[in-house]
């Protein structure tokens, strides 16, 4: 079809929409055969959800108890439309329409928004928000774990110890608790070394990092270094992730013949072990899922798993045998931590559904968000309400959008509309495609090709249709979601700055500096807030 006759076609199905009706929102989902059920269509089914939603709010209603056990899990660029994209591929592997699925967190009973950018950056990198999140301070973007003060990259001025931050790491060591770090990216990357490491840039992750970029790494150590000699990482009863590489000098081959990145040679696994001897505590290193289940039945008091050279495999590409999910490390994590009485923090990071995003692999995104989830839902079987708070959030959003007017139960991972006469160029389109990155297709006499007739479409790594291309697609700069369970989750709803979750999740478990629910003025304020509960219940069932 030619130019202008395209442009006929165009200019056309323009003046025919305004002329039949609405051209913002075209007859689609509902002129074709629904999807509904049958129990859907009539009001009651409704009515009954609803109100079985208010019981179950009330049955969680604000207990005055603080919080024993803190469990944050961090989906890494788990944006708004990746949590509503995952929850549809969920209910469509189970075998139906998929939209009114629910994972894990999604059945939390307080949800809050929170912002996002950095000091000097209007979307997020991961540094500079794991900073926020867990050293609950705003910084520069791709700094770790110090102060605004600090440019990236400026060695010396991150030598200064008065811009140096503790994270929520140190103020649970500090009250005698315990604390672990799980991650399916390296150990040392940016949101698991917010917990521990203080660096002017996030990618100085070995020596030979910090040497490249020129400084000396005895005034500026690496992030691996940190974490083995540094307090608070070589405080960590749980270290899991990949990362080996930066532990391993470069003439090294790891258990998996793969060879390290460090040029001092140093072996950092060997220093972890050695300072655990040193200290008489019992310990083990693995790299094998096998031995991570046999750590589950003899727990050491000491675990470092470093299970890939660097980023652990995406879930559906992994070697089953040797890595495990991140439901099993959680799950091994919860149960070492859980022996010390007074109780642990445990930060978890699914850290791939960011990488998934930035390769425009919309599939992966969403099943390492499905992956997250199963870990959430082993820790909420482990771990009581009434003495373990558990919060689920991300760090920055991505570009992918979730659009089209595609009927009820539609592919999530489809076409959003498969009519010519729905598109302009008469060529169908996804329901999930991103903005930018390295999906973009040359567009062909005037219009868009026909990417469901290329050879590899509908493969986990095809690349989603974007718009501006871009060697990696980039974060996102909306708001996201925060669900929390567990004693005083109420804090964490309506609209906040993000480096207020490490101060909230402390108030509940009284450690840290500021306020926190075990002082006298929160035990004041409880009584009247637990006796408003009792009159709400007890209205509740005198309209029954």
């Amino acid at each position: 079809m030619g130019s202008l006759s395209l442009l006929f076609v165009i200019t056309a199905a323009t003046v025919l929409g305004y002329v039949l009706g609405d051209h913002y929102h075209p007859s689609g989902p509902g002129s074709r055969a629904s999807s509904a059920k049958h129990e859907e269509m009539d009001p009651k089914f409704w009515n009954d959800k609803a109100q079985a939603a208010i019981h179950a709010r009330l049955a969680q209603l604000q207990t005055a108890s603080k919080a024993r056990n803190v469990v944050m899990f961090l989906g890494d660029g788990m944006s708004g439309p990746t949590v509503s994209a995952a929850r549809a591929l969920l209910g469509q592997r189970r075998g139906h329409t998929g939209e009114e699925a629910e994972m894990t967190f999604d059945t939390f009973p307080t949800v809050g928004l929170i912002k996002t950018y950095c000091v000097d950056a209007q979307v997020a990198d991961s540094a500079c928000s794991a900073t926020a999140y867990l050293c609950g301070v705003k910084t520069n973007y791709g700094v770790l774990g110090v102060t605004a003060a600090v440019p990236r990259t400026d060695c010396d001025a991150s030598v200064d110890k008065t811009k140096h931050l503790q994270s929520i790491v140190d103020w649970a060591l500090a009250d005698g608790r315990d604390a672990g770090i799980v991650t399916t990216t390296r150990i040392t990357h940016a949101s698991p070394a917010g917990a521990y490491a203080k660096s002017a840039d996030r990618e100085w992750e070995n020596d030979a990092a910090v040497k490249k970029a020129g400084f000396d790494t005895d005034r500026c150590p690496d992030i691996a270094h940190q974490l083995v000699h540094n307090h608070p990482g070589n405080q960590l009863k749980v270290i899991f992730g990949g990362g080996r590489a930066n532990f391993l000098p470069n003439s090294m081959r790891d258990d998996e013949n793969m060879f390290g990145s460090r040029t001092d040679g140093r072996n950092l696994i060997q220093e972890w072990q050695q300072d655990k001897r040193e200290r008489n505590v019992q310990h083990e290193y693995i790299w094998h899922r096998e031995q991570l289940m046999r750590a589950k039945i003899d727990l050491p008091e000491y675990m470092l798993g470093l299970f890939e050279s660097g980023h652990m495999q995406y879930n559906m590409q992994a070697n089953q045998t040797t890595e495990p999910t991140l439901a099993e490390m959680t799950e091994v994590a919860i149960r070492s931590l859980s022996r010390n009485e007074k109780g642990f923090f445990l930060f978890v990071e699914g850290g791939r559904i960011d990488h998934a995003h930035h390769d425009n692999f919309a599939e992966l995104a969403l099943d390492e968000t499905l992956e997250m989830d199963k870990a959430v839902a082993r820790a909420a079987e482990l771990l009581s309400e009434d003495d373990s708070l558990i919060v689920v959030t991300a760090d920055h959003a991505h570009v992918m959008a979730y659009n089209g007017y595609a009927p009820r139960g539609n592919d999530i991972l489809g076409t959003s509309v498969t009519y010519a006469i729905d598109t302009w160029d008469g060529m169908p389109y996804m329901t999930l495609s991103y903005t930018n990155g390295p999906g973009f297709r040359p567009h062909v006499r005037g219009g868009r090709p026909n990417v469901t007739d290329e050879e590899d479409y509908g493969t986990e790594t095809w690349h989603s249709p974007v718009d501006v291309p871009l060697s990696y697609e980039t974060h996102g700069g909306d708001d996201v979601a925060v669900f929390a369970r567990g004693p005083h989750h109420s804090m964490f709803t309506g609209l906040y700055e993000q480096s207020q979750l490490p101060h909230l999740m402390a108030y509940a478990a009284c450690i840290g500096p500021g306020r926190h629910a075990c002082s006298g003025a929160a035990h004041a304020l409880a009584q009247p807030v637990l006796l408003l509960s009792l009159l709400v219940l007890l209205a509740s069932f005198s309209v029954k």
